[in-house]
C-alpha cells in the first residue's frame, strides 16, 4: 500500500477517524473536504485539504491529478438530497454525469464518481482500511439481554431493511411487534428514526443493514454515540447492526451511553 493517499470526506466523524488510523501507521494523507458535508475539525487531522462544493467535480478531479494520487478512499456520507438542492452550484463535469447515469439512486450516483476516479488511474481502497476495530463481531454488544419481542422484531425488521437496501432505496428500517413504522428513503437515517418513533412511540427497534452486495469502498453504514442519544431522546429499545459491516464509532462510549440509556444494541 502507498504511504499517500487521498481521502474525499464526506459527513461525520468516519473521515476523521480514518485520517486517524491512517496517520498512525505514517501514511500521508491529502483530504478533500466538502463544503455542505465535512466536518472542519478534519483539517487537523490531515496532511493537507482541499474545500470544495458537493457539486464540484471538475475542481474534485483537477485536484487529484495536481496531487499526483494513485490509491484513494471515499469516507462519509454526502446527502442524496444535496444534489437536489437550488442552492447547491453543479459544474458542467457533475451535470454531464448526472445527465449519464441510468437513475438517482445512490448506488448509480456514486458508482459513477467511483468509475470517472478508476478512469483517471486511481485505485478506490475499502474504506474501512486501517478500521477493522470498528467493525463488531455478532452478538449483543450492550450489558443487558434483550427481550424475546425485541428479538423477534430484530428478525423481522431485518428482512424488510435487507429488501429495500437491496433496491437501493435505503438501509434503515424502523419496527414494533412486526409491523413496519419507516422506512428509510432521502431523508437519511436520524429523520427516518424520528418518524418511526413517532409512530411507535415506547420501545420501537432500528434495524439498519448493509446492501446485500454491500461494496465496502464507499457508503456502509455508521453508528455512534449520536444515534444513541438520538435513540434515547425517542425512548427507541433496541438498535440492531450488521456484524462485520456496521462502523461503530466511539465504540466504547457508545456502548457505555446505550447500558445507561437501557437502550440494546445487537451486531446480527
Amino acid at each position: 500500500m502507498e504511504k499517500r493517499i487521498g481521502l474525499i470526506a464526506g459527513n461525520g466523524k468516519f473521515p476523521i477517524i480514518f485520517a486517524q488510523e491512517a496517520k498512525k501507521r505514517g501514511v500521508e494523507i491529502v483530504a478533500i473536504g466538502i463544503n455542505e458535508e465535512t466536518e472542519k475539525g478534519l483539517s487537523s487531522c490531515v496532511d493537507k485539504i482541499y474545500w470544495l462544493g458537493v457539486g464540484e467535480l471538475e475542481k474534485l478531479l483537477q485536484v487529484l491529478l495536481q496531487e499526483k494520487l494513485t490509491q484513494i478512499v471515499m469516507a462519509g456520507q454526502v446527502k442524496h438530497k444535496t444534489l437536489f438542492d437550488k442552492n447547491v452550484k453543479i459544474d458542467s463535469k457533475m451535470q454531464q454525469l448526472l445527465g449519464s447515469v441510468k437513475d438517482k439512486k445512490t448506488d448509480s450516483l456514486i458508482g459513477a464518481v467511483a468509475k470517472k476516479l478508476e478512469d483517471l488511474g486511481l485505485k478506490l481502497l475499502d474504506s474501512t482500511t486501517f478500521l477493522s476495530d470498528y467493525l463488531p463481531d455478532k452478538g449483543v454488544l450492550t450489558k443487558d439481554s434483550i427481550d424475546k419481542r425485541i428479538l423477534e422484531d430484530v428478525e423481522f425488521g431485518r428482512d424488510v431493511a435487507k429488501s429495500i437496501s437491496g433496491l437501493d432505496i435505503g438501509q434503515t428500517v424502523v419496527v414494533k411487534d412486526k409491523v413496519v413504522l419507516a422506512v428509510e428513503s432521502i431523508e437519511g437515517t436520524d429523520e427516518t428514526i424520528k418518524r418511526g418513533a413517532y409512530y411507535g412511540k415506547d420501545g420501537a427497534v432500528v434495524v439498519k443493514v448493509s446492501k446485500p452486495n454491500q461494496d465496502m469502498r464507499f457508503d456502509i453504514p455508521v453508528i455512534g454515540p449520536d444515534t444513541i442519544r438520538l435513540l434515547k431522546k425517542l425512548k427507541v429499545a433496541c438498535i440492531a447492526i450488521e456484524a462485520k459491516k456496521t462502523l461503530l464509532i466511539d465504540k466504547k462510549v457508545t456502548i457505555e451511553l446505550a447500558d445507561e440509556s437501557g437502550i440494546g444494541i445487537v451486531a446480527i
